[in-house]
């Protein structure tokens, strides 16, 4: 007896009820996170262990929902807060939030939903400029509010994180790692980020964060593509027999990234393969670099190269490779003397540049040689522990990137309630919108236990949930950077907007077809 799978169908409002059904149950699980008095959650992962975790994204993943066409509606919540953390590294909460308030205020309403996605466009592009125009720059004493605040109010992993941006400056990179013992500190490595990240899925090492890691691996850099696997034969072979990991950078076929991540797949050997740069005036410089810094001999068949002849020595070395989908951290020992002897040069170069663009070209790539890597290494006494500490210090590390880059706003959800107390209304769309974006701050206040009072009108002041005071928000330290308050916005509308457009719902349905 076979299962055919037939599709069940949902119209008009009550395909709509069932959608915001889930929405809801989403936004409550997650919504509960949210400020300095956010509650932490209880998860059970698919192994049945226990999780505790204040991270906004960690929870909503883990919600599946019995109801298909509530699950859906809970599935289209994630996306706002999964493009969020993309896009910011935090803010998945606030998203989830804004995306539910304002499907509240549109069902509310017999509005066109065209005119009302209109309106709702315009609205978020006044409120961004808004944002835009009243966000400040990041300095000093500032950073360690910002990793305080993103840290969860912990002011220890605040000031932890905090000295590590500010000991990399704004050419270093700071990253996270798992330490051992129970302590939480910071320290300083020579590096390299490479805005590259993995070919395939299939060399993730770590499925949590999505990274792939290769510890002490040797560096093949090859400027020209590799087109069989054969043609790296021997370097594969050197490497299993010595029980080493490998990176490579350069070009490759679809067939030589298949094999190698289903020899990967198969614990034959350790390996990630990255893209060489695009192609452009700054390539063959960028790779020359990377060999540098690495000790590899750059490989080009062009230049009568052979990639069948390629020896161990020709082969870089590093302590540890850190790839995503989008970009590799290199850890390397100190700078050889021909690096440094570059760098002089460089810098020479730079006092004496005869055009902005050429001075520019040559502070990137000062940059880059000289870059250095603070790795937060998170500790703790529990696996427990160590799981919701980890995510916290994960969105710290991302919120005060995004905060020392594009500058921050008032904290609290005050931003988008001095926006909404600021802007003038000119449609329905708008109107719901600016009623919806003061949904943040409420719930900061439900999850304190504190009734809303009769705000201010000075911007910038609003309420201390913690001490129960009207302040300067800013100069109190309560902050988010405006990187994460608008992405969290955009993305919420998106969601909001595309939901609003439908008016049926088809799910699949499994029936026994002997029962029909």
């Amino acid at each position: 007896m076979s299962d055919a799978i037939v599709k069940n169908l949902n119209f008009g409002l009550d395909a709509k009820d069932k959608v915001f059904k889930g929405i809801e149950k989403l936004t409550k699980a997650v919504s509960s996170t949210l400020g300095a008095s956010g509650k932490c959650v209880i998860l059970e992962d698919d192994t049945g262990r226990p999780l505790i975790t204040k991270d906004g994204v960690t929870v909503a993943n883990s919600i599946i929902l019995l109801d298909p066409v509530e699950n859906m509606g809970a599935t289209l919540l994630k996306e706002a807060a999964r493009q969020t953390v993309q896009e910011a590294g935090d803010g998945t909460t606030t998203a989830t939030v804004l995306a539910h308030a304002l499907l509240k205020q549109a069902y509310k309403e017999d509005v066109n939903a065209r005119d009302l996605k209109n309106g709702i466009n315009t609205g978020v592009d006044k409120v961004v400029k808004y944002l835009e125009d009243n966000s400040i720059s990041v300095k000093d004493d500032m950073i360690d509010q910002v990793a305080t605040i993103s840290a969860n109010n912990d002011h220890e992993i605040g000031k932890v994180i905090a000295d590590a941006f500010r000991s990399v400056d704004t050419t270093g990179v700071v990253m996270m790692e798992i330490n051992d013992q129970p302590e939480t500190y910071s320290e300083i490595v020579n590096g390299i980020q490479y805005a590259k990240g993995y070919n395939n899925l299939s060399f993730v090492t770590d499925k949590t964060s999505k990274t792939c890691e290769l510890e002490k691996p040797v560096v093949l850099i090859i400027e020209s593509l590799i087109s069989n696997v054969r043609k790296i034969q021997s370097v594969l072979e050197y490497v299993i027999k010595n029980k080493k990991s490998l990176l490579i950078i350069g070009d490759a076929e679809q067939q030589v990234l298949n094999t190698l991540a289903m020899n990967k797949m198969k614990g034959n050997i350790k390996v990630n393969i990255i893209d060489a740069p695009t192609y452009g005036v700054s390539r063959k410089e960028v790779m020359q670099d990377l060999a540098m810094l690495t000790g590899a001999t750059l490989i080009n068949e062009d230049l009568g190269d052979d990639m069948d002849l390629i020896k161990p020595e020709f082969l870089g070395e590093c302590n540890k490779s850190v790839s995503t989908e989008t970009e590799t951290i290199l850890q390397i020992d100190e700078p050889s003397e021909e690096v440094e002897a570059v760098i002089a040069d460089l810098k020479e170069k730079i006092k004496n540049a005869s055009s902005p663009a050429f001075k520019n070209k040559f502070e990137k790539r000062l940059a880059v040689l000289s870059a250095k890597v603070a790795v937060v290494k998170v500790g703790a006494n529990s696996e427990v522990e160590l799981k919701e500490k980890r995510d916290r210090v994960e969105d710290a590390i991302c919120a005060t990137k995004a905060a020392i880059q594009n500058g921050i706003v008032p904290g609290g959800g005050i931003a988008l309630l001095n926006a909404a107390s600021n802007l003038k209304a000119k449609s329905k769309g708008e109107e719901m919108l600016y009623e919806a974006i003061k949904a943040p701050f409420r719930t900061i206040l439900d999850n304190a236990g504190i009734n809303e009072p009769e705000m201010p009108k000075t911007k910038g002041r609003g309420l201390n949930v913690v001490t129960g005071n009207m302040v300067n928000m800013i100069k109190s330290g309560i902050i988010d950077p405006l990187l994460v308050t608008k992405s969290a916005l955009l993305n919420a509308a998106s969601v909001a907007t595309t939901i609003l457009s439908t008016d049926c719902v088809i799910n699949n349905l499994r029936v026994d077809e002997g029962g029909r």
